[in-house]
């Protein structure tokens, strides 16, 4: 409630990093376990290096699993491209809320991330940038730091199975949703879209089911 109060009278970057600050150790438990998985197949430079250029856990990660499973760098990359293509009708939905000129305004897209979008989100169709662009803080810190700890600990953290790390991953995205289910809408869209999801996994490359998938947003277009 109090979130949703700071949201339409317009948030500070200050009231955006609190936002993010609940993120932070989720976001370091899936950084740290990506350090682990990344660092044998690129090496620990590139591992960090990705996680601070690419900035995209999901992307990352079925990038990285491409190319444990023998997959060849093209499909990898390919893959990453495609995870990361759901970037584009968020940005659309966006872009009204920056302000300044190209660069500035290509600047502040940056710090869009899955979790910061959707704090953003004031429910109308309109998003708070600064909140987006303070939520993003915390968390970039968590996921650069996690990527870092799982490099150089890897070998004394072991597999990230055994920790349950591994379900941390679809754990956040599953809360970020459940946010978003009140409206009969969205939650139209969201069993649709897991239903295209699921029907293409089995025989499509990764990054297709959830470019797919997300035309089932074109439902929030009926009035």
């Amino acid at each position: 409630m109090q979130m949703a109060a700071t949201t339409r009278r317009g948030a500070t970057l200050a009231d955006g990093m609190r936002a993010g600050l609940p993120l932070v150790l989720p976001t370091f438990a899936i950084g740290m376990s990506f350090g682990v998985l990344a660092e044998p197949e690129i090496g620990a430079v590139a591992a960090i290096a990705m996680s601070v250029i690419v900035f995209a856990g999901a992307a990352q990660f079925a990038s990285v699993s491409i190319l444990a499973a023998g997959g060849s760098l093209a499909s990898a990359v390919t893959a990453g491209l495609l995870v990361n293509a759901r970037f584009l009708p968020m940005g659309v939905a966006v872009a009204p809320a920056l302000h300044g000129g190209p660069l500035q305004r290509a600047g502040e897209a940056q710090t869009m991330v899955d979790a910061s979008w959707a704090l953003a989100n004031r429910g109308d169709g309109t998003f708070d940038r600064l909140l987006m662009m303070g939520a993003t803080i915390p968390q970039g810190l968590g996921w650069w730091g996690g990527t870092v700890v799982g490099v150089f600990a890897g070998a004394l953290l072991g597999d990230p199975e055994t920790l349950g790390l591994d379900a941390l991953f679809p754990a956040f995205y599953l809360a970020l949703l459940a946010e978003e289910l009140r409206d009969r809408t969205a939650l139209a869209s969201a069993l649709l879209g897991a239903a295209i999801a699921l029907a293409l996994v089995p025989f499509t490359p990764p990054g297709i089911p959830v470019v797919a998938a997300s035309l089932a947003a074109l439902l929030g277009l009926r009035r």
